[in-house]
């Protein structure tokens, strides 16, 4: 899978889950606005970049 698939499909991810977390921070207080959204849609994708490569990385493992 290429990287830019990948990405497309920890956004697609994100974006799903993303009015859940606007309801979690709208109930804390706190006003997610979309110039705000970018960076951390940056920082999920690296997280799941790492999580991903880290799941691949296992899986070769267990078969060995």
């Amino acid at each position: 899978m290429q990287n830019s698939d990948k990405t497309m499909e920890f956004m697609q991810i994100a974006m799903k889950y993303l009015p859940e977390a606007k309801q979690q921070l709208d109930e804390a207080g706190v006003e997610l606005k979309a110039e705000l959204i970018q960076p951390f849609m940056s920082l999920f994708t690296k997280v799941m970049e790492e999580a991903y490569e880290l799941g691949r990385a296992d899986a070769q493992k267990q078969g060995e």
